[in-house]
């Protein structure tokens, strides 16, 4: 194995490879910072530039364009309560509220250390651990992949600000419009409402724009820069800066939310978005200051930031050694692969060392790269807070239409974004947190369509979901969180006067 390592090193120390990188990761960070461009179209774009490139450079500058936008996109989650991708959602529960304290610089500085932690953590995995991974996780079936969502759901209990009743409802909202259109299994067309375009359903960016970008907007409708008192304060970023004690409190929750984004995405079908709300549930119900996530806890963005970047080096273990992509970046990484006349897969590592082991080590470059460059940028990420809001808000405005309509160049879909973002907008009114319908909508399809796969392997039989040991470590897994979250919003808080009244 090290002799192949050094072989990587070889043929990764090129004037070329790099360059690759630091493109690549310029890009997938700007890419990724814009609601509504996503690393995957960020690296469809690149595509046609890599036919002409060496097979290591090409694959180097996607890469570089998947953790650059995994990263970019805490950046708006965080200044702007948006989040650039789906796998930052969890970052702006923290990352906002930290903003509107006057401390986005700190935010920032966090994300971008937990994300070097998470990328530099997977990679090494990746390196050194893939085979045996992906042997494990060759062992999951629909049953496994049914309960991992149902564990994912059960976070909503976590997430529902205090309110499970208004949470439940708003994950069957988000369930409802991840199952609009044509179904995977019997082909029938469901609540399309006779509209032949909803027949392919609503794309997620669709959804997150609307539910975040939109809604965010018309709840800042009536603002007026006159009477706004942050616009006659000058923003001071030498006071914000994130102290070494404020690290080292978050170092576990770093870690053990890298090892939970190692491991859900080396699952197939899974994703960062997945990871990072487990993390972030976890290091909630773990942290000292656990009452304190969702009002500007830093420990918050360490666990998601750290969760989504991790799996972007495992979910290349079943993508190299398997040829099973871990999730739509990955789908798209495997035709690159094959355009470069590489077949993913376990002779890979036997026929070409050098380039399998080559792409590996730049994994870890990639996001060495990624901190020095966020290092240099994190200042002027910070500085977006000082723009107007009402140019800032065309800014918006401008990139998420451009945004929804890239995804597919469909207007209809721009409609569909601005409708999805009233409806946004009425249900904060009526105090609904947004966080549990991004849930549903990601974990929907997932849930019915491997629940379903499920009843076919077993007759209809329900007892396949504890006859199987993964399958029933993930619904315990799942019971627990739900008991947990129900006792944290039932226990008693202990008020000053309570304390009092104990000591007396």
């Amino acid at each position: 194995m090290f002799a192949n390592i050094l072989l990587g090193i070889q043929t990764l120390a090129s004037a070329e490879s790099l360059l690759a990188i630091l493109v690549g990761l310029i890009c997938g960070i700007i890419i990724g910072a814009i609601p509504g461009l996503t690393a995957d179209l960020a690296i469809i774009l690149c595509l046609p530039i890599t036919y002409t490139m060496d097979p290591i450079p090409a694959i180097l500058l996607c890469l570089g364009l998947y953790c650059g936008g995994t990263y970019g996109g805490s950046v708006t989650a965080i200044l702007i309560n948006t989040p650039g991708t789906p796998a930052n959602a969890a970052t702006l529960l923290d990352g906002y509220p930290l903003t509107k304290q006057g401390k986005p610089l700190k935010a920032l500085t966090m994300a971008l250390y937990a994300s070097f932690v998470g990328g530099v953590f997977s990679a090494l995995v990746l390196l050194f651990a893939a085979p045996n991974i992906a042997k494990i996780t060759m062992l999951f079936g629909p049953p496994e992949y049914f309960c991992i969502a149902i564990f994912g759901l059960s976070i909503i209990a976590s997430v529902s600000n205090g309110n499970i009743a208004k949470g439940l409802i708003g994950a069957i909202l988000g369930v409802f419009v991840s199952i609009i259109g044509m179904d995977s299994i019997s082909g029938t067309v469901r609540f399309s409402f006779g509209i032949r375009k909803l027949a392919g359903g609503v794309p997620l960016i669709v959804t997150l724009v609307g539910l975040f970008a939109l809604a965010e907007l018309i709840s800042k409708s009536s603002y007026n820069p006159y009477t706004d008192p942050a616009r006659k304060q000058k923003l001071t970023l030498d006071r914000e800066k994130l102290t070494w004690a404020e690290i080292k409190r978050c170092l576990r929750h770093m870690f053990t939310s890298s090892i939970i984004g190692t491991l859900v995405g080396a699952t197939p079908g899974t994703g960062g978005g997945i990871a990072a709300f487990i993390s972030y549930d976890q290091a909630k119900k773990t942290s000292k200051n656990g009452d304190n996530f969702g009002k500007g806890e830093i420990e918050g963005i360490a666990a998601s930031e750290s969760a989504n970047n991790a799996t972007t080096g495992s979910t290349m273990i079943p993508l190299l050694t398997l040829g099973i992509p871990g999730d739509g970046v990955t789908a798209i990484l495997l035709g690159a692969l094959m355009l470069q006349g590489m077949v993913p897969g376990p002779s890979l590592f036997v026929n070409s060392p050098d380039l399998i082991y080559g792409i590996m080590v730049g994994l870890l470059v990639v996001n060495v790269f990624m901190l020095i460059i966020g290092r240099l940028f994190t200042p002027l990420y910070a500085n977006i807070t000082r723009i107007p809001y009402e140019l800032m808000s065309a800014m918006i405005v401008v990139y998420c239409f451009a945004g929804t309509y890239s995804s597919n160049s469909s207007t209809f879909h721009v409609m569909a974004a601005v409708i999805i973002g009233i409806i946004s907008y009425i249900l904060r009114k009526l105090d609904f947190p947004i966080v549990p319908i991004i849930l549903g909508v990601v974990l929907g399809q997932l849930t019915e369509l491997n629940f379903r796969r499920s009843m076919v392997m077993s007759d209809g039989s329900y007892r396949i979901f504890i006859t199987r040991p993964f399958s029933l470590i993930f619904l315990a897994l799942a019971v627990f969180s739900i008991v947990w979250a129900v006792y944290r919003s039932i226990k008693p808080k202990k008020t000053p006067q309570n304390a009092a009244g104990g000591t007396q």
